[in-house]
């Protein structure tokens, strides 16, 4: 049977695996589905249709599943889907889909203390949010993306695969894989040289995504969206694929470019 401490309160329609754990004074709702070896550790709400994948660990005093922060939507029929091993860590709130939306936190993503994910965002795995990470609504985040502490997204941004978005940064445009963004406005500020050589990326791959990153952003008429098909002809490495692959798929917002010189 799960633990459930004495002081918590568990609808009894929730979903729980024999050997989740509910800590004391948390709340968790009819809705709700709690995966195998989760733990919610103490004050821990979880609201709405919210699933929990196995082993993820959720923090005192974090919201999981609560309604949208969105004047048109009451978010009744919107989701949460948090992967397995996510660490949820102090004052996170995670916000369900607006309608019939559902907001995704990948396999093993970090939340550190007071960061907001917002509705309908999509995090990949192994994502890291730092302290006070605040995403607007629909961000898109590719895996393994690090997001520094105090840093704010725009509503439908998307940002690439192993990217980092420094401390402190404003982010309203996408952000090109494995690229790194600082400042307030935020500008490219090259590529992410730590990530790439922590994930065992060869010299060769690093310089020719350098290569790729200077012709893309060099001064001309041409959109980057037909910079980057042109380039992509001639592309064999897949981390340059994989760059040129996101410039040439235009979300809502524009590309973020480098400051100006």
């Amino acid at each position: 049977m799960p633990r459930i401490h004495a002081t918590a309160v568990v609808h009894d329609r929730a979903r729980l695996a024999p050997d989740a754990s509910v800590g004391p004074f948390c709340v968790v709702g009819p809705a709700a589905v709690l995966g195998p070896g989760v733990e919610l550790v103490a004050h821990v709400v979880v609201d709405g249709a919210t699933e929990l994948g196995p082993n993820t660990r959720i923090a005192p005093f974090a919201v999981v599943g609560g309604r949208p922060q969105h004047r048109g939507d009451d978010g009744a029929d919107g989701r949460v889907v948090l992967g397995a091993g996510c660490d949820v860590r102090e004052h996170v709130t995670v916000h369900r889909g607006t309608g019939s939306g559902v907001t995704c936190v990948g396999a093993g993503t970090l939340l550190m203390v007071g960061s907001h994910v917002a509705h309908d965002c999509v995090l990949g795995d192994r994502v890291t949010l730092a302290n006070n990470v605040q995403l607007g609504g629909h961000v898109e985040l590719g895996d393994g993306c690090w997001v520094g502490g105090n840093a704010g997204i725009h509503q439908f941004v998307r940002v690439g695969a192993g990217a980092f978005v420094g401390g402190g940064a404003v982010l309203l445009r996408d952000l090109l894989p494995h690229a790194m963004a600082t400042g307030n406005p935020a500008c490219v500020a090259g590529l992410n040289l730590v990530g790439l050589r922590r994930a065992g990326v060869s010299r060769v791959s690093i310089r020719a995504a350098q290569a790729v990153l200077e012709t893309l952003f060099s001064p001309g008429p041409a959109p980057l969206s037909e910079r980057a098909l042109q380039l992509q002809a001639d592309a064999t490495d897949p981390l340059v694929r994989q760059i040129l692959e996101f410039a040439r798929a235009p979300g809502p917002r524009r590309l973020l470019r480098p400051a100006l010189p």
